[in-house]
């Protein structure tokens, strides 16, 4: 496609939301940005994690003793070195210190199975990985060309400057992998440029020197990198949750002893924030929420318990580095309309289009991303690169633009509004899972002869996967097909429920009925998406 035809009034508003050009250090990588911040605040507090407190001095001295580590192991500039540590300071040091090598970073997980992680280290061209499991990590994969460095060894602050490497503001900065429909995680690298465009002139939180910001996602979430450059490129304060995993108690209790200022929740811990302990968030001043569809009854709830004018709706894939619209929460849509998703955030530019022309207001389309943060692409994968990123002319401009595949369309002020998705991706938890990477997996599973995975909705609103099998042998069982999808999967992506059916149920044009299926799950009749 050349060319996108334009009406007269689709034109107009797509002109209006998209004038979002603020100025931001464009031409600086992180590497350059944090050293700048860590001269300037150097007695700042930069981390908090637990009762330990890391002034910028001391977190840029450790990832300085971690880069020459790195460097004297063979990392060199444009090499992509993993990282798989607990939430520490030590974390954050490591992201740095390969930052600082000129390299990008790869988060991993070693909860992961050992099939997913090897895939993952292999795609990316890893050879290097820094972690606090390095023991472990070389019996798992005693054969894998990857060399752990265990950060153990690297803990002394020592007397190490800043590496003389100059990364530059198009080299990468990370890669995150995502759920594929093939069954194949895709890479997506992501450039400083565009982690530098996500938080400086920031439209949807105030980022300073003077910004508190829990980190709580998981570092190889896109979440984690707005918690984590978001304050630390601007010299404030970085609050790292203490568990693994998030409880109400330890949350409330986190928030208002380090007086956070800016939290981001996905959709589901949101919600059950609202319902169990609305005051948990009571101490926040900013309150990002996104990663789902969002259940109107929650947010009338958190109107009323926290006022206007503190409630942000957040939306983006991590194809345009983590965040691309905004909305602030002030008032409820109208009856029977879904919250919008908002105007595109700064640096960025959005298109509603449909049939190769630009929607008007009301008209449904395929929204269409713009801007710096954009992916160079995807890792290997030619095909779904040619699929998804395209470079047409709008409006006499030459854009390069990435498809979503979300379907939405735009309100006569410009907000869009969030109306579902083209192809089987889902949001579960926040997490971006291809539905088709799970039904590959269970196709490959002998015990297995058909498979249908869905979503379905919870008691309490919520969302979890579930899985309908017909079996192939007396061992299909919902425990032995939940096994093999957890030697094979991350936990989010592995089904809360198996189903064994005698067959999948047909609609009368021959596809599956879902809805049929449901009333396995729920026997009562309770109705799901």
């Amino acid at each position: 496609m050349d060319q996108l035809s334009c009406g007269e009034k689709a034109l107009s508003l797509h002109r209006k939301i998209n004038r979002t050009t603020e100025p931001y250090p464009s031409d600086r990588s992180l590497k350059d940005l944090f050293e700048h911040c860590a001269a300037r605040h150097a007695d700042a507090v930069a981390i908090i994690h637990r009762d330990r407190q890391v002034t910028y001095r001391s977190l840029n001295r450790l990832a300085n003793a971690m880069a020459a580590r790195l460097l004297a192991e063979g990392a060199r500039p444009r090499d992509t070195i993993g990282v798989c540590i607990g939430r520490s300071p030590e974390l954050i040091a490591a992201l740095l210190a390969v930052l600082k090598c000129g390299a990008a970073y790869l988060p991993v997980d070693a909860s992961w199975p050992d099939e997913r992680l090897s895939a993952v280290l292999r795609h990316s061209g890893c050879r290097l990985l820094i972690t606090d499991q390095a023991g472990l990590l070389a019996r798992r994969f005693p054969d894998q060309q990857v060399v752990p460095t265990d950060i153990g060894e690297t803990r002394s602050t020592g007397t190490h400057g800043n590496p003389p490497t100059r990364p530059g503001p198009d080299d990468l900065a990370y890669i995150n992998f995502t759920s594929g429909s093939t069954g194949r995680p895709k890479g997506v690298p992501i450039r400083h440029r565009s982690v530098a465009r996500l938080v400086f002139g920031a439209r949807y939180a105030r980022l300073d020197e003077h910004s508190v910001v829990l980190h709580a996602a998981p570092v190889s979430f896109d979440a984690a990198t707005f918690e984590i450059w978001g304050p630390l490129l601007h010299g404030g304060t970085c609050v790292l949750y203490p568990s693994p995993f998030v409880r109400l108690s330890e949350l409330r209790r986190v928030l208002a002893e380090h007086r956070v200022t800016t939290v981001f929740l996905t959709t589901a811990l949101f919600n059950t924030v609202v319902d169990e302990a609305p005051d948990t968030l009571s101490p926040v001043r900013t309150i990002l929420t996104g990663g789902e569809a969002h259940s109107v009854t929650h947010i009338a709830k958190a109107l009323k318990h926290y006022g206007t004018d503190r409630l942000v709706s957040v939306y983006g894939p991590t194809e345009c580095t983590t965040f691309a619209t905004f909305y602030p929460v002030r008032e409820l849509p109208p009856a029977g309309s879904a919250l919008p998703i908002g105007l595109p955030i700064q640096n960025t530019r959005l298109y509603v289009v449909d049939n190769g022309r630009l929607c008007a207001p009301g008209e449904v389309g395929e929204v269409w991303l713009a801007g710096p943060g954009l992916s160079p692409g995807y890792l290997g994968q030619p095909e779904s690169v040619r699929d998804r990123f395209l470079v047409c002319d709008i409006d006499g401009t030459r854009e390069r633009l990435y498809r979503t595949g979300d379907r939405g369309h735009l309100l006569e002020d410009g907000n869009v509004v969030f109306q579902g998705r083209l192809d089987h991706q889902v949001k579960v938890n926040g997490f971006r899972i291809e539905l088709g990477e799970i039904s590959h997996h269970l196709d490959q599973d002998p015990t297995v002869k058909q498979s249908y995975v869905t979503v379905a909705e919870t008691v309490a609103g919520g969302k979890i996967l579930v899985a309908f099998v017909v079996p192939a042998t007396t061992h299909c069982t919902p425990s032995a097909v939940r096994e093999t999808l957890i030697s094979r999967l991350p936990e989010y992506m592995v089904p809360s429920a198996v189903h064994v059916c005698r067959s999948l149920p047909l609609t009368e044009t021959g596809k599956v009925d879902r809805a049929a299926l449901l009333t396995l799950h729920h026997p009562s009749g309770a109705s799901s998406p």
